[in-house]
């Protein structure tokens, strides 16, 4: 089923707004979710790093906030056992009134965020934890049976839960990350393989990469969703301006000193290699500003390495026409996040998300390689 992300913080503060108020700030959160229930969004992601705050609780507040808005819970395999993580997203699912929980596996691109809290292992090996966590996990789910596993870096004997997710195989495994161990994981054991906002070209050539592992996996299941950060107004002008003003925003609050803002801490300590999907959005920043006509880089270039900053500029019709243009390579998943956090979701919520809803509609009733809306 295609669905339409946004993501959920805990507190105020973007790369063009200085954080405000607390680490965990309940108001802000109860708000911030319901805005984005009532903006149409389907799901929120709830972000993962050695900082943060814990996911789950946080998820849970978001259910308990709003009656139709799911959550993807972002984690990273290591620091829980596998079945300890299935009753936990049962009981969530459970308690959210109709099963609305899902999980997101990242496996650690930096090797000093996992030192952060205690795990000194290579990338190779945390990519063959990943896998095996995965696969546990999804036994672990599905099972009202006692089960028994032995691998590498999980062992149970007669393990069983006495809670199940509310609907048959529904906590949906989302991935990312786009090394060649990577792929190989993600192929092979997700149901939703999550990539970065870059060109339909280079997503193209993932997605058939990936597609191949997948195929030689059985796994039938997998799905793809693309990550942008839209700025949308009424007129293509005033959304390109728009786009200019939050650059210069960011510019002035990480020349103000926001090296020491929580949201900016640095992701890779000095002289660490960044992750592969960092690395290839730094390549796109650098060889143009702007590509597929309104794929934009300008925050890209300027932060540097830290996470998925790249959006689609234009109209609300512009920008949906844009992102359904990944449609034809497999992308029936959208996650988008903006910069003037609730001001962006409300702008969505009037002029991009309609017309997207409207898209997707067209393009399931239509089978793939058919005519584009007109």
């Amino acid at each position: 089923m295609a669905e339409i992300l946004g993501m959920l913080s805990s507190q105020r503060g973007s790369e063009t707004h200085p954080v405000d108020g607390p680490a965990v700030d309940p108001g802000w959160i109860r708000d911030f979710g319901r805005a984005h229930e009532e903006a149409g969004f389907d799901r929120v992601l709830i972000g993962y790093s050695s900082a943060s705050p814990d996911g789950f609780a946080l998820a849970s507040a978001v259910l308990q906030a709003t009656e139709h808005l799911g959550v993807l819970i972002a984690h990273r395999p290591g620091f829980v056992a596998p079945t300890v993580v299935a009753r936990k997203l049962a009981t969530l699912d459970q308690l959210s009134g109709g099963g609305r929980v899902a999980i997101h596996h990242i496996s650690g691109g930096s090797d000093s965020d996992q030192a952060r809290d205690g795990d000194f292992s290579t990338k190779p090996e945390r990519y063959r934890r990943t896998a095996e966590f995965m696969d546990l996990l999804r036994r672990a789910l599905d099972s009202h049976e006692p089960l028994d596993h032995s691998g590498e870096h999980y062992r149970v004997r007669g393990a069983r839960s006495a809670v199940h997710p509310v609907h048959p195989g529904g906590i949906p495994l989302w991935f990312g990350g786009l090394s060649e161990e990577a792929v190989r994981v993600g192929g092979e054991h997700a149901d939703v393989y999550a990539l970065f906002g870059e060109t339909r070209a280079e997503v193209a050539d993932r997605t058939a990469a990936i597609r191949e592992v997948a195929a030689a996996a059985g796994n039938e299941r997998l799905r793809f969703s693309l990550s942008t950060r839209p700025v949308v107004a009424e007129t293509e002008d005033a959304a390109w301006d728009k786009a200019d003003r939050y650059l210069a925003q960011a510019r002035a609050h990480l020349e103000a000193g926001a090296a020491g803002d929580p949201l900016r801490m640095r992701r890779y300590a000095p002289g660490e290699r960044a992750s592969v999907s960092a690395d290839r959005l730094q390549r796109l920043a650098h060889q143009h500003d702007v590509h597929d006509e309104r794929l934009w880089f300008g925050i890209t270039k300027l932060m540097g390495p830290q996470g998925n900053s790249s959006g689609h500029v234009g109209t609300g019709r512009q920008v949906a026409d844009a992102l359904l243009e990944y449609w034809e390579l497999g992308v029936e998943n959208f996650l988008i996040r903006g910069f003037d956090q609730l001001g962006d979701v409300e702008d969505w919520g009037k002029l991009l998300i309609p017309e997207l809803r409207a898209g997707i509609a067209v393009k399931q009733e239509s089978p793939r390689g058919a005519l584009s809306r007109a």
